[in-house]
């Protein structure tokens, strides 16, 4: 390892902000020097959070697959006329978050498509609904494509939508539909969806109504080292002036169903190298999040793991019903067990711990 990488990992575990000059070095190593980074992102983890692997009892809502948006890298939404259509109306909603409730989870998470005859009060609705069927569960709903679709359906504001949300029963909101914020890699994968101004609009919003968020990237399809770390910039400086994000979550490209690779404008997802260098740099660049989760929906329990010694401390969910990564192409995504949890993180020498969505122990 060479003095002036040396010297940078030691800044960053020793408190010190690195530069995203620095950031695109880092996502550039394709030798030896990534058990470096990732040694050195672990070191970070360990002094930041301690040792304990958390992760959190969870159930996902889907309410509808039906989606008016033809995001390239999706392989979950359907359009009129295709096969596999479902909308689920209160009843069924109900039955899922009483469920939910049955089987102890702290956490009710719901996304869907944008179905062509929601209005604000759809999303309003829905999340009554699962409030007063699970009563006591948090509900980790919405995203900003989420907000500005119901704003513009409804002639509302995205505060007013927000405000209203929250007023439902929404607790705290996903990071998601971020995918990459630079705006001509969403040209090209997802065209229809809300801009990167837009986005980072409507989380700070999210923020300033105290509606807590995750923050995301989804990443190894069609973007470079450089769009990365201008991703990352701008949750850093978010996060520096609202601290609203609870946990960051790297989410891998799921390439097998989605459009843009089929046509050839993806590749075939990120490499191995490419899952544990984003979750170390995460952690060495992310200094003002405490929390890097690691997906074991997008990645696979055994990728999942190695994230963990590379500066993650999160497992994520039990799940129950994941549909949008198994659309994609995924395997093995509806549920993990605890148990199974606790056996990838004593086998490090760690102490699995159960947490609620805010990351308060359970």
């Amino acid at each position: 390892m060479d003095t002036d990488l040396s010297t940078m990992l030691s800044d960053a575990t020793g408190g010190h902000r690195i530069s995203e000059t620095d950031a695109l070095r880092l996502f550039g190593t394709r030798d030896r020097d990534v058990w470096k980074i990732t040694a050195a992102a672990d070191e970070k983890r360990e002094n930041v959070v301690g040792n304990a692997v958390t992760y959190v009892r969870n159930q996902n809502i889907n309410v509808t697959n039906l989606c008016i948006n033809a995001c390239g890298f999706c392989g979950f939404s359907k359009k009129p006329g295709d096969e596999g259509i479902y909308f689920h109306n209160r009843q069924i909603i109900e039955e899922k978050a009483r469920l939910a409730k049955s089987r102890g989870v702290s956490e009710i998470c719901t996304v869907s498509g944008l179905h062509p005859a929601f209005t604000a009060q759809s999303y309003i609705d829905t999340y009554r609904w699962i409030s007063e069927a699970a009563p006591g569960v948090h509900l980790h709903a919405s995203n900003p494509m989420e907000v500005a679709y119901a704003a513009q359906k409804s002639q509302m504001t995205t505060k007013e939508v927000l405000s209203q949300m929250k007023a439902a029963g929404l607790s705290s909101m996903c990071g998601t539909a971020a995918e990459i914020l630079v705006q001509s890699v969403r040209e090209k994968i997802c065209p229809q969806k809300i801009s990167t101004e837009e986005w980072v609009r409507i989380i700070r919003e999210a923020h300033h109504l105290d509606i807590p968020t995750t923050a995301t990237i989804m990443y190894g399809h069609c973007e470079s080292d450089n769009d990365r770390v201008r991703h990352l910039a701008i949750l850093r400086q978010i996060q520096d002036e609202t601290r609203g994000f609870t946990e960051f979550v790297p989410l891998s490209f799921i390439h097998m169903n989605t459009p843009i690779f089929r046509n050839g404008q993806a590749r075939a997802g990120a490499t191995g190298r490419e899952d544990i260098l984003m979750v170390a740099i995460a952690r060495l660049f992310l200094d003002n999040f405490k929390n890097i989760q690691v997906s074991w929906v997008k990645e696979g329990i055994k990728m999942a793991q190695l994230g963990l010694i590379a500066g993650a401390n999160d497992l994520g969910g039990t799940m129950f019903e994941e549909s949008i990564s198994k659309g994609a192409g995924a395997t093995n995504t509806d549920y993990l067990d605890p148990a199974e949890m606790q056996r990838v993180a004593e086998d490090l020498g760690r102490t699995l711990c159960r947490r609620t969505t805010l990351y308060q122990r359970a």
